[in-house]
């Protein structure tokens, strides 16, 4: 188990972390968002010892020190692989570092390039990858050892939805294994599809936290998504609708002023007639974080 407790951070007199608070419990994925400078990063630095902190940081009910790194997998935002070296070479210095021996680690090598689709032979040299594949050597380098804390920074950039898809399969598998998951993510299709809970960060400060599903709720299943044969402006008209946004493929969002009223809606929109949609729901996380990050909520 992860524990972070009143931890907060000053950069000089820039408050980068104020009183954050956060549980995250083997075998369940985190999701951390925020706009840049929100204080991501600062929180990964924090858990894994690399600056002065205030509050208390503890794994399995210890504090975090030099020992435990070896049951942690960290992937930096910013590629941090020694071009010269070759993939094997890479590969094999980090795992010993975690203290994986190299007769350990080498047989697993072709499994792992196989199972990430990387287009290089272990042989081949870090610089001669594009770079979604030393993204791809690098997320390896983070996983092979078999961490039971895996932080990762941004995991996603720079890779195309399939190669995105074989991370999060990876990170899936981990979760199995009862490891303790925490990662940023600036596309919130990836932390709703994987996520077991969040926390959003300010300004440094956590302004939403939960599992996902209570995050939504808490903002009220005030969105209906319908396909009907009405107009715009019939639309616009119809009780308790304060916004219609016209989408893709004949359908349209409509936004009520209260989650209740979605019976007396439908009944109005309907009319005793079929509609091919009718769809209520919270908003997304994807419509949450541009509300919360939004200025109008400073």
């Amino acid at each position: 188990m992860l524990k972070v407790e009143h931890v907060s951070k000053k950069f000089n007199t820039f408050p980068a972390l104020q009183d954050v608070n956060f549980t995250i419990q083997p075998g369940e994925i985190m999701g951390l968002i925020g706009q840049n400078g929100a204080g991501k990063t600062t929180t990964f630095h924090s858990i894994l010892n690399f600056l002065h902190y205030d509050g208390k940081i503890t794994w399995e009910d210890q504090p975090i020190t030099e020992k435990t790194f070896d049951t942690v997998g960290y992937l930096p935002e910013e590629r941090s692989l020694l071009p010269k070296m070759t993939i094997e070479q890479q590969i094999v210095y980090l795992a010993r570092l975690k203290s994986r021996p190299a007769k350990e680690i080498k047989p697993q090598i072709d499994d792992w390039l196989k199972r990430f689709d990387v287009q290089g032979k272990k042989s081949d040299k870090i610089k001669t990858l594009s770079k979604g594949n030393q993204q791809k050597v690098q997320l390896i380098c983070t996983l092979i050892h078999q961490p039971q804390l895996i932080i990762l920074d941004e995991p996603f950039s720079g890779l195309d939805p399939v190669n995105a898809d074989l991370l999060k399969n990876a990170v899936l598998d981990a979760k199995k294994n009862n490891a303790v998951i925490i990662f940023s993510s600036h596309d919130m299709s990836n932390v709703e599809e994987i996520c077991d809970s969040l926390i959003m960060l300010k300004k440094g400060q956590v302004i939403l936290s939960g599992t996902i599903d209570a995050v939504r709720d808490s903002f009220g299943k005030t969105e209906i998504y319908c396909k009907t044969t009405k107009s715009l402006a019939e639309l616009k008209q119809l009780p308790h609708v304060k916004k219609v946004e016209k989408k893709a493929h004949g359908q349209y969002l409509l936004h009520i002023d209260d989650e209740n009223s979605g019976p007396e809606v439908f009944d109005a929109l309907t009319n005793g007639e079929y509609v091919a949609e009718f769809r209520q729901q919270p908003p997304t996380l994807d419509e949450i974080f541009r509300m919360e990050a939004g200025e109008q909520h400073e």
